[in-house]
């Protein structure tokens, strides 16, 4: 496995999604455990999407758990994201096809995947230009978009990444969610690799950029979260809503004028948890 393989899968959620078949499929795939409980749940979360997605008329989604899937066929008729993965993300991208990450799945090497990524969804984390600190992002206002139909301002903490590599003068690049780190936040204290960054800091009360969306002129959709570090998260109504319309979006699903209504309870966050330190 290439390396770009092992920081996006390693401990991620990767979606990707299209629009061949009358019932749009949507394939979630999550990444390995990796972090304590209540982190990193990734398997956890993918489920739990799902359950959320079933819901939705005209969806097909499907789930892979613990990494790249096994299944040869995986993705067929997905229209949709599946030896150098690389490549052939980059066929199925070629086919217009749309990809949505999720947290960690944003991070690939700067020099096999960075490419790639401001091509398919316009941004990457790029190890020690962004930075990965916990802090609590106060979204208080949202723009005009589908992906966030039925959305209300939030506020939540979680490793919120930041200092995104974007395309050069975000050319093409939709904010999604945009919030402004306070100075302490930016000293990257809780950050790996332990801040400050100069260049950061520097950046002093800046807005930060971290949800984004884009369509390619292969007519492919792409989106970039992230967020999703603390698996509690996916219990608020705003922060779910905002990927699930997102899911929707970059499969040319039309996204309800409210949102991708799923209610989720305090069991449905305890389901299918990773049996970490076991």
């Amino acid at each position: 496995m290439n390396k770009v393989l092992l920081s996006l899968l390693a401990a991620a959620l990767c979606w990707s999604a299209g629009a061949r078949a009358a019932d749009k499929k949507i394939v979630l795939i999550a990444g390995h455990p990796s972090h304590g409980p209540g982190d990193h749940e990734f398997n956890a979360g993918v489920q739990l999407l799902h359950k959320c997605l079933q819901n939705v008329p005209g969806v097909d989604p499907t789930f892979y758990l613990n990494g790249w899937p096994k299944d040869p066929n995986a993705f067929d008729g997905a229209d949709s994201i599946q030896a150098d993965h690389l490549r052939i993300i980059g066929d199925l991208m070629k086919k217009g096809i749309g990809l949505a990450c999720v947290h960690y799945a944003v991070e690939v090497p700067k020099d096999k995947g960075g490419p790639e990524f401001l091509n398919w969804i316009g941004g990457y984390y790029e190890d020690r230009w962004s930075t990965n600190p916990h802090w609590e992002a106060d979204f208080k206002s949202l723009p005009n978009h589908a992906i966030t139909r039925g959305v209300k301002p939030f506020r939540i903490r979680d490793e919120w990444y930041y200092n995104i590599r974007f395309r050069p003068e975000m050319k093409g690049v939709t904010p999604i969610l945009i919030a402004k780190p306070d100075d302490e936040t930016r000293q990257g204290k809780s950050s790996s690799p332990r801040g400050p960054y100069p260049h950061v800091v520097a950046a002093s009360g800046r807005e930060e950029v971290l949800a984004w969306a884009v369509e390619r002129p292969d007519g492919g959709r792409g989106f970039g979260f992230t967020g999703a570090h603390f698996h509690k998260n996916w219990g608020n109504e705003n922060f779910r809503m905002i990927v699930l319309n997102a899911l929707l979006w970059t499969a040319h699903v039309e996204v309800p004028a409210n949102g991708v209504d799923c209610a989720v309870t305090d069991e449905d966050l305890k389901k299918n948890l990773d049996p970490k330190g076991k």
